[in-house]
């Protein structure tokens, strides 16, 4: 079901987890994750909002992670390890949300 966009900033939520995995990353690395979300992210988000249908950019990689029906994956880096995320759909207020579960490298698949 296609939910109205959000007037202004996509709302999410961070688990403990993520915040946990966020801090041990450089600053750099976090830099270059938060440019990615703001950049082509937030946007492609806003536009999956509106219609669900809508493809990912090619290069966030985004998909489901195998095994989990309501957790996605995104790529934020393609440098070392491959930077990851893994998020969810929430609903917060009555508007789509995201939130973060883990991010860094592959490790996090251990539990996404």
């Amino acid at each position: 079901r296609a939910h109205p966009a959000n007037p202004g900033r996509l709302k999410h939520q961070q688990l403990d987890s993520f915040i946990r995995d966020l801090h041990r990353l450089s600053q750099a690395e976090r830099d270059r994750f938060s440019d990615v979300v703001r950049q082509d992210f937030h946007p492609a988000c806003e536009r999956f909002a509106r219609d669900p249908s809508t493809p990912w950019p090619r290069g966030l990689r985004v998909k489901r992670v195998r095994g989990y029906a309501s957790i996605w994956e995104m790529t934020w880096s393609f440098a070392g390890s491959d930077g990851r995320a893994t998020f969810e759909w929430v609903d917060v207020d009555g508007e789509l949300a995201v939130r973060w579960r883990r991010i860094g490298g592959h490790e996090i698949f251990d539990h996404p």
